[in-house]
């Protein structure tokens, strides 16, 4: 993941308190969210993003969070899924892929 999308801050606030949490890794660090989030909801409340554009780089967020234009794509236990539409379950395995590719087949650091 890129550093200026650690330093920024996550899309999502959480208006209450998680009153019963579940575990997860995103990227291999450990999180907790609400039992009931979708991967989008439990991704944003810790990430500003969750891939980047391939045309122009940008950070992108999901787009329609109705499931029909895949642009909230992630990988959920090595399985490519829509993260608008799929529940959080303990234990899931997210990874995000916020690299672009670069002319010379090296990704953007």
């Amino acid at each position: 993941m890129t550093s200026d999308s650690q330093a920024a801050p996550a899309r999502f606030h959480r208006l209450a308190e998680i009153r019963n949490p579940i575990a997860f890794t995103l990227d291999g660090v450990p999180q907790e969210a609400e039992a009931g989030d979708t991967l989008l909801c439990a991704v944003l409340t810790v990430r500003p993003a969750l891939r980047r554009n391939l045309a122009d780089g940008e950070l992108r967020a999901g787009f329609c969070q109705i499931g029909a234009c895949q642009d909230c794509l992630v990988r959920c236990n090595d399985v490519p899924v829509r993260a608008c539409l799929t529940p959080l379950n303990p234990g899931d395995r997210i990874e995000l892929v916020l690299d672009v590719p670069t002319q010379d087949g090296g990704g953007e650091t």
